[in-house]
């Protein structure tokens, strides 16, 4: 008679698998279009389901804590009191974790001045004696204690990692015990830090471990001390009692005033339509498909739901590949039967998500699928290249998706003849004006595209771009998306190409690996417009995104592929210059520190301020004890000895030399003999551009060395010159006008200096006497209360004592007081709603601005002010720049626009075209969005930027 199979029961820790998730996306937080942080209900629904989906359970409940342990504050007040206060997002979360477990049906277990830990302790030691295998699932070591033949700890999988379940040979080897009961022992003697269960001092894992080995128990190390030595005798003697407290502490209880019953803990079918209405409300579309697809396969009625979870994979029967052009691309037209199988290879793999796709290899083939490619009203795809630069990238193959799991691939061949060829008959689509073109970082692919002479038309949408519309802060490459929105895992281009130094190009990448990879980002893409489709329309964003990023995608594609001059004789001889004045300095630094040493090495520099210099009695240091030598530390002792500004004056020409003098010649290039800026829309939150190799937007203005790298960038040639047009004081006239502050607005409109009449009214003088350092404070402060400038942080940006800072503010608000009443209505907007809007309904939404923690809350205070005020500049220099080249491309002017750097527009511009060009651009500029208050616009002209800036 065999013996029949135990039964399982799954209990898991709550808050364990909370927390975990929730930091799991630490990074990249999952925030829903209400700006509601979903990552912790995510994050545990995903350790659930993994659990549900793996391991079939027959009995599952989940446990949580309910007001911390009583009985272990009660003998030991400071347990668990140096935790961290729990985030707002998890506090949040917990009561919608459970509401969605009671509409599965699963077993919440909670009671009042329990743990979960001794809730799980109990049930599974009770359901082990009516024959249970017990499996805890959590990643805390504590558990560890537990186990026995039938109680295991079931810790969940991290990234790339297997799920391991810890019997008690896992827990002897982890723990180096004999019996997992020695674990409390164990933790007793070590301590847990986490729990601030204190242990014996001194005693860490090994040490625990030797004990254990030698003593048996923490009572037997206790008993032998004479075996001891020195000072761990001496410690162990005098903190005997902490080390039987700190074993109580640890121990887990077994008999909480719960009960294990089986008819309770079964898992039965969820109530389906519930759960997907909680997981609609959090926008949860990934799981939303995970769980009906576990929970409503396969049944008789589908409760009028559907599932969007890939098919059954099919049958060689069902979908040849043989000859499976005729499948996939006629249909059943046998008319095209003549075509060669060879010509079309389909493929039916990837794990388990099956789809059809193939390569297209004979023109004659291709003619037959551009056919069907301009029957489609929008279009996917994707370019696969031998290099990530765009000006330098040769075609290798173009993938195309307009169906969900099914795409085709188009080889384009190495020779440059065979490649015109092959592209020209693809021109059509790319030309047609009627067909959207669907891709992941167009810009990318128009920039490629346009090396060949191929103009990308019609309508355009980039999931990139929409992406960033609809959730800014998160990040916004295809892997992470299609992982969050599809709860699929591309392959990586590592495992084609590989990398480092054994990299190979794609076009050494077999023809089948090819297909596989392209058309599977083509598809990814298309699947993916569907929801960010939805969502910009649901977030009000469509306009944004079609009417501004969509259009300035190609105004940058243009003025990237355009680059700049650089004058490289120039910089040479700067930097021969900055040599010479960096060694000066080096001397100079090694006289006064009377010793040479390593300037850039923090810790020597460390030791010859604060430990031979001496400059301050107590030092700051860096969480590994060493001094700080950071910028804002040495600047706030610039007084205390000449070394310090000799050592800021340093830093500051060798950071000027490597990062521009230095390094933009390397970056002219070669084909073009310019330098070509790349331009990213989805890095910053507020709306901004960012500039990447090289960036632009950081080259220093502050000093007079730091504007010589500016006369570096010059005209084409002897027929052009620079102009430079740029708004004045923007974000100061956005921030009048959205506050409605007559008296700011007034002034804007008088053409009066905004900083020295501001000054005039908060220091009560006559405009006329307003004092240099008056008019510069003012400033600090016009600037500063975009960003939430304190009495603190103003006094430290000026010569104002803290009090006088104090008293500025004071008499700035009553000078300006709708200014005042915006700041509290922009906070409070954002409060109620989770975001807050520019000009051009551009969100940003605030996942901190409802935090208990003062400082995480303040910090999103600030952003609700200062995002519509950046962002709507943001947002009017993008309307300007999309209507100046249209102006451009219209008139077929020689001039072109090249830079755009914040607030300013660089534009290479022939002299014929300047007086007309001139006057366009600033109109353009200055009619960009309607305000209150007049848009002021400056313009330069030079024979380089400084000189036009």
């Amino acid at each position: 008679m065999t013996t029949p199979a135990k039964k399982r029961l799954f209990l898991l820790d709550a808050y364990a698998l909370i927390f975990r998730g929730y930091y799991a996306f630490i990074k990249n937080p999952r925030i829903n279009s209400k700006g509601q942080d979903t990552s912790a209900v995510m994050g545990f629904m995903n350790s659930l389901f993994e659990v549900i989906k793996k391991e079939k359970p027959d009995h599952l409940a989940v446990c949580f804590d309910k007001g911390g342990s009583a009985e272990r504050v009660e003998m030991y007040e400071a347990y668990k009191a140096n935790r961290d206060a729990t985030p707002e997002a998890i506090k949040i979360s917990v009561p919608i974790i459970q509401e969605i477990l009671t509409a599965m049906h699963i077993p919440v277990i909670e009671k009042m001045g329990v743990e979960a830990d001794d809730i799980i302790g109990t049930l599974a030691k009770q359901a082990e004696k009516q024959n249970y295998q017990v499996f805890m699932v959590t990643p805390d070591k504590d558990f560890g204690q537990l186990v026995s033949e039938n109680i295991f700890m079931y810790k969940p999988a991290r990234m790339g990692n297997g799920v391991e379940i810890w019997g008690i040979p896992e827990i002897q080897e982890r723990f180096g015990v004999e019996h997992p009961t020695q674990v409390i022992d164990y933790l007793g003697m070590m301590g847990d830090a986490s729990d601030n269960i204190p242990g014996l001092p001194g005693v860490g894992d090994k040490t625990a471990k030797k004990f254990i080995a030698q003593f048996g128990s923490l009572e037997g190390l206790l008993a032998n001390t004479d075996q001891l030595k020195g000072k761990m005798k001496e410690k162990i003697i005098a903190n005997a009692e902490l080390g039987i407290l700190s074993k109580k502490l640890a121990t887990i209880f077994i008999d909480c005033d719960v009960t294990f019953d089986e008819d309770d803990f079964e898992l039965s079918k969820p109530n389906i339509e519930k759960v997907v209405e909680l997981f609609t409300d959090l926008e949860f579309r990934r799981l939303t498909e995970q769980f009906i697809k576990m929970f409503n396969e396969g049944s008789p009625e589908n409760n009028g739901l559907t599932t969007t979870a890939a098919p059954t994979k099919n049958t060689k029967e069902e979908k040849p590949v043989a000859g499976a052009g005729q499948y996939s691309l006629f249909g059943n037209d046998t008319s095209k039967t003549a075509i060669k199988a060879k010509d079309f290879q389909g493929f039916l793999n990837h794990e388990n998500t099956p789809h059809f796709y193939q390569n297209i290899t004979s023109n004659y083939a291709i003619k037959l699928f551009v056919e069907k490619l301009l029957q489609q009203p929008s279009v996917c795809f994707d370019t696969e290249t031998t290099s990530l630069n765009p000006l330098e990238a040769k075609l290798v193959g173009i993938a195309f998706s307009w169906e969900k799991q099914k795409g085709y691939y188009i080889p384009i061949p190495e020779d440059d003849e065979k490649a015109n060829k092959t592209l020209a008959l693809l021109l059509p689509f790319f030309t047609h004006e009627k067909i959207e073109k669907i891709g992941q970082n167009l810009k990318y692919d128009i920039k490629v595209l346009a090396q060949y002479n191929i103009p990308v038309n019609g309508a355009l949408f980039d999931t990139m771009l929409a992406h960033y519309v609809i959730n800014p802060d998160m990040r916004h490459n295809m892997d992470v998306l299609a992982e969050t929105y599809l709860n699929y895992q591309p392959i990586k281009i590592e495992e084609l190409i590989g990398k480092g130094r054994k990299q190979i190009s794609m076009r050494e990448v077999p023809l089948a690996q090819q297909t596989e990879y392209a058309v599977e980002d083509a598809d990814i893409t298309y699947q993916l417009k569907r929801f960010f489709e939805a969502e910009l329309n649901d977030a009000n964003n469509g306009k944004l995104f079609r009417e501004i990023e969509i259009p300035l995608l190609r105004v940058l594609a243009k003025m990237e592929t355009e680059g700049i001059k650089i004058d490289k004789a120039f910089l040479t001889q700067l930097s021969k210059e900055l040599e010479k004045d960096i060694l000066q300095l080096e001397k100079t630094i090694y006289q006064e520190a009377d010793e040479e040493f390593n300037i850039a090495s923090p810790k020597q520099l460390g030791d010859i301020l604060f430990g031979k210099l001496k400059l301050v009695e107590k030092p700051k240091k860096t969480r590994t004890g060493q001094f700080s030598t950071a910028e804002d530390v040495l600047a706030e002792l610039a007084d205390k000895h000449k070394i310090i500004n000799d050592v800021l004056a340093w830093r500051g020409l060798v950071k000027l030399k490597n990062t521009y003098v230095d390094a933009l010649p390397k970056q002219i290039e070669a084909t073009t003999g310019r330098v070509h800026t790349d331009y990213m829309q989805t890095v910053a939150a507020t709306g901004r551009l960012s500039s990447n190799n090289p960036n632009l937007q950081n080259i220093p203005i502050r000093t007079e060395r730091g504007k010589l790298v500016r006369k570096a960038f010059v005209p084409r040639d002897e027929n052009y010159v620079l102009l430079a047009a740029d708004y004045s004081q923007i974000e100061l006239r956005i921030i009048a006008a959205l506050s409605q502050e007559e008296t700011m607005i007034e002034a804007f409109k008088r053409g009066e200096d905004i900083h020295a009449s501001t000054a005039a009214k908060v220091f009560n003088v006559p405009l006329e006497e307003v004092t240099r350092e008056q008019r510069s404070n003012a400033k600090t402060v016009n600037f500063g209360i975009i960003y939430g400038v304190s009495a603190f942080g103003l006094s430290n940006q000026t010569n104002l004592s803290r009090a006088e800072a104090k008293e500025l503010i004071e008499n700035y608000y009553k000078t300006y007081p709708k200014l005042r009443d915006y700041i509290d209505d922009q906070i409070e907007f954002a409060r109620e709603n989770g975001y807050v809007s520019t000009v051009m309904g551009r969100r940003r939404y605030l996942k901190d601005i409802n935090a208990k923690n003062h400082v995480v809350r303040s910090a999103a205070e600030r952003n609700a002010v200062n995002a519509p005020i950046q962002g709507s500049a943001a947002d009017i220099i993008k309307v300007a720049m999309i209507k100046i080249q249209e102006e451009l491309d219209k008139n077929n002017f020689r001039s072109k626009m090249l830079l755009q750097v914040h607030d300013e527009l660089v534009f290479d511009i022939h002299k014929e075209e300047l007086e007309v060009l001139q006057e366009m651009i600033k109109t353009a500029m200055q009619n960009a969005f309607s305000l209150s208050v007049p848009l002021d616009v400056d313009l330069g002209i030079g024979q380089n930027w400084l000189e036009a800036h």
